[in-house]
């Protein structure tokens, strides 16, 4: 169980506690992975002609209904950090979720991998939420699954579909959204089966289960990772037992459940090889997290920013779909949420001033895809919790060479002087860039005061 903390906004616990329940490891065993990990010894270990007794049977439908009821119960957490009463309100909500995983996990140190992988599947369950919005709203979405949950509700429309028709928006939320979020979830816990974890960690356990595998190796492991998965959401989940009074509602109950569950294995199966399918909906942000939150000992937060020439080249080489790739980059811009901005402000009559200051990427749809939305925090050289909201412009962001190029021209002096004030010891500045062309916003953000970066700003 993740521990309070008093350097943690509530907001912040959600998300900690959060992570715990997905794929933590405890003592309880009641997290996600644990429950996935269970019965995958389970099953291992049982023989292929074993007979189940009737109370054996009872046993594994009361385990079944407990898996299911957990991922429910995940989904709607998820759904409710990520949600609000509008569209505009979605956005906000989900920058929030994604800017605080980005700026919880370690960006540089031995526990990078290990962090990175603890958040991966939940920030893609966000994203994937997001895009969903997006290509409804930009008439890409030909899904007939999902179009007919949209029926009557034109792309223009969607933006305010809950004020349209409230009931046809839950509805929609129940049978889409919600299967949605555990398919993101869902989608690698095959590779915590037996099978998978002696590729990954060797027999004995000793090996680096972040290394990069040979291609015989890879293949293997992914062969798994899909067989499995789709097994233990098979029969390790299944659909959940009818609680209820009238044989119609039973029903529709049957009927609605067969769907979502179908809907999740529709959604595993094509993301393989999505073509111009759904299955692109999860491919693409899986993508996108597995650089942004990469498990990879080449791991390097300044490369975040280049997380979209990845996605191109993959559509290039038909891996994913070219439009659903301009989809997510309209989303999220080139710059991903919680990233540390260095900029130079301009002085008061639009002159280039004699300093850098510190912004953290906090909102989603930037106007320019190149000028990220940031809440500044620094001014005139010190650390605040109550920036104002900025678009920091490509002139002014020292992550393009040509504007770090004009800061050259400070003199040694007084780019250690800005340095002297901006660490926060003498190590750290050993350590840093005398030119930064980003920073690690981890330590700022591990403040209390300082993680409340989506509150009302004035831009």
């Amino acid at each position: 169980m993740a521990k309070d903390s008093p350097h943690q906004t509530h907001y912040t616990r959600q998300v900690h506690h959060l992570l715990a329940k997905v794929y933590g490891r405890s003592a309880v065993k009641d997290s996600l992975l644990d429950r996935a990990i269970g019965y995958f010894e389970q099953e291992e270990f049982r023989p292929s002609d074993d007979k189940t007794s009737t109370e054996e049977s009872q046993v594994e439908q009361m385990q079944r209904t407990e898996r299911h009821s957990s991922l429910l119960s995940l989904a709607l957490i998820i759904l409710e950090l990520a949600e609000g009463d509008s569209y505009a309100e979605n956005n906000r909500k989900s920058a929030q979720f994604l800017g605080t995983l980005q700026l919880i996990s370690a960006t540089e140190g031995k526990r990078v991998a290990a962090s990175n992988e603890q958040s991966k599947s939940v920030y893609k369950a966000v994203l994937c939420l997001r895009l969903l919005d997006r290509l409804i709203i930009d008439g890409q979405m030909v899904e007939p699954y999902i179009t007919k949950f949209l029926s009557g509700i034109s792309p223009e429309q969607y933006s305010d579909f809950v004020s349209h028709d409230n009931k046809a928006y839950h509805r929609f939320v129940e049978q889409v959204k919600i299967p949605l979020i555990m398919a993101a979830l869902m989608q690698d816990v095959g590779n915590y089966h037996p099978k998978a974890q002696t590729i990954l960690v060797g027999d004995n356990g000793k090996l680096d289960a972040f290394r990069t595998l040979e291609v015989r190796q890879r293949k293997e492991l992914l062969q798994i990772n899909y067989r499995e998965t789709l097994k233990y959401l098979n029969e390790g989940i299944g659909m959940p037992i009818f609680i209820g009074n009238t044989k119609a509602e039973r029903e529709q109950f049957i009927i609605d459940e067969q769907d979502k569950l179908s809907f999740i294995k529709q959604l595993l199966k094509s993301s393989v090889n999505p073509k111009n399918t759904i299955g692109n909906i999860l491919k693409v942000p899986q993508i996108y997290t597995s650089i942004i939150l990469s498990t990879k000992a080449s791991y390097n937060y300044k490369l975040l920013p280049k997380v979209f020439q990845v996605l191109n080249k993959n559509a290039e080489v038909g891996a994913c779909a070219q439009s659903v790739v301009n989809a997510l980059y309209k989303i999220t811009g080139m710059f991903p949420q919680g990233f540390g901005i260095v900029y130079m402000p301009l002085g008061e009559f639009g002159d280039q001033g004699d300093c850098y200051e510190y912004a953290i990427v906090n909102r989603l749809y930037p106007e320019k895809t190149e000028q990220p939305n940031c809440r500044m925090a620094t001014r005139k050289l010190t650390f605040i919790g109550y920036g104002q909201n900025a678009v920091i412009k490509n002139k002014s962001n020292l992550y393009f060479t040509q504007t770090a190029k004009k800061l050259a021209t400070l003199s040694k002096d007084r780019l250690n002087e800005i340095l002297e004030l901006l660490s926060s010891n003498s190590q750290e500045r050993k350590e840093l860039d005398l030119l930064p062309r980003c920073w690690h916003a981890n330590e700022f953000f591990s403040l209390k005061a300082h993680q409340n970066l989506w509150n009302k700003a004035d831009s």
